[in-house]
């Protein structure tokens, strides 16, 4: 009976393993370059879920199959948070205090994804600027890609 009872509950956890799903969380920081403080620097994550087959079309031949007549609005979520975050530069230039604040604060972000039972997978990052002599605008991202 000891052995069944035994045997019962090992096969009862694979069976939970097994229909377990994954899920993935994407967590997005956008910090400003823009000089004196005029731009805006967040962290950013989703609230909600989405399908991406409500707004997919199959194309065949340079043509649509399906066009769902989905429009930009249809594409926007409401539900979100977005936490604050500083400039990189100040009206002296580059401050090394924000970024160290920056820091800190995505750091406490990242935290509590761990405890929250995520795990980081993935960070990958880019900057847009125009680049241009006069070039004085842009933005840093870092996107954070959770596994749970």
């Amino acid at each position: 009976m000891q052995k069944f009872t035994l045997l019962l509950l090992v096969l009862s956890c694979f069976a939970f393993d097994l229909n377990a799903q994954t899920q993935f969380k994407v967590v997005t920081v956008v910090e400003s370059i823009v000089p004196a403080g005029l731009g805006r620097s967040r962290i950013i994550e989703s609230q909600e879920d989405v399908s991406v087959d409500n707004v997919t079309t199959t194309r065949t031949d340079g043509r649509s199959s399906d066009m769902n007549d989905v429009k930009r609005k249809d594409l926007k979520i409401d539900n979100f948070d977005e936490s604050k975050l500083l400039n990189f530069y100040s009206l002296g230039g580059i401050n090394f205090q924000n970024i160290a604040s920056n820091d800190a604060l995505i750091s406490d972000k990242l935290t509590k994804m761990a405890e929250d039972g995520w795990q980081l997978m993935f960070v990958t990052s880019g900057v847009e600027s125009n680049a241009g002599s006069q070039d004085g605008e842009g933005i840093f991202i870092t996107r954070f890609i959770f596994k749970k």
